[in-house]
């Protein structure tokens, strides 16, 4: 399968670091500043990766329990493949585990992290565990997890296409993701276009500003004239 041409928007909204993302969202005043983003507790695996940005697949397994039948593992079928080509690219992966004893076993290991990327996704979250961390990394797939495990255990999916909730964060099929070293965030789709130019707007002005407290000499009343205009700006 061949990889999924990046649209231009999608590829700007790339080249932004998480922190400053963050900071053009909050001049829109479309969400309160404590939404829309991950706790803390997933965290990035790779943060010597570039960004990962794409639209969100969601599904939700279960794995602290064995079969109920007493076989020694779940069949699955591929038929959610079909889910995740239907939403458009690039793809992450999103995992909600709601198992009694969340992460017990890792869903995305070395296997499914190639095959993930032969469907058009560029990385994967969950608030699960994950495994195969050198292969996946060698690979270069993103991985943003709350734990990782030695063992697959029983996990299965039980939901797809769903809302799910990660670390505090609900995400729904087809949502825009921007995550990084600092972690995950849900991107407003109406401010795609609007995103980048504020952002280096902003990062421009905060340049300024170190450039300015690095100043030997600088007064605070320098400082806080600065910091002022900046507010009004």
């Amino acid at each position: 399968m061949k990889p999924t041409p990046v649209p231009p928007a999608l590829a700007a909204l790339q080249q932004i670091d998480g922190c400053s993302l963050a900071n053009a969202i909050e001049t829109f005043r479309v969400r309160l500043r404590n939404e829309g983003f991950t706790a803390g507790a997933t965290r990035c695996l790779f943060p010597q990766l570039p960004p990962m940005v794409g639209h969100a697949v969601t599904i939700k397994i279960r794995g602290s329990s064995p079969p109920p039948t007493g076989a020694t593992r779940y069949t699955e079928g591929t038929e959610w493949w079909d889910y995740v080509l239907s939403v458009p690219g690039p793809r992450i992966l999103v995992v909600q585990d709601i198992s009694t004893s969340r992460g017990a076993g890792a869903f995305i290991g070395e296997v499914h992290a190639n095959i993930l990327r032969a469907l058009g996704c560029v990385g994967a979250v969950t608030d699960g565990a994950v495994r195969d961390l050198p292969a996946v990394e060698r690979l270069g797939f993103p991985l943003f997890a709350a734990r990782v495990s030695v063992s697959h255990a029983y996990e299965h999916i039980v939901g797809v296409g769903e809302p799910v909730e990660v670390d505090g964060l609900t995400i729904r099929s087809g949502d825009l993701l921007h995550g990084d070293a600092h972690g995950l965030q849900n991107v407003p789709a109406d401010l795609l276009a609007q995103l980048p130019g504020v952002a280096a707007s902003l990062a421009a002005r905060e340049r300024q500003l170190i450039a300015l407290a690095q100043t030997p000499g600088v007064s605070v009343a320098e400082l806080r004239a600065a910091i002022n205009r900046n507010r009004s700006a």
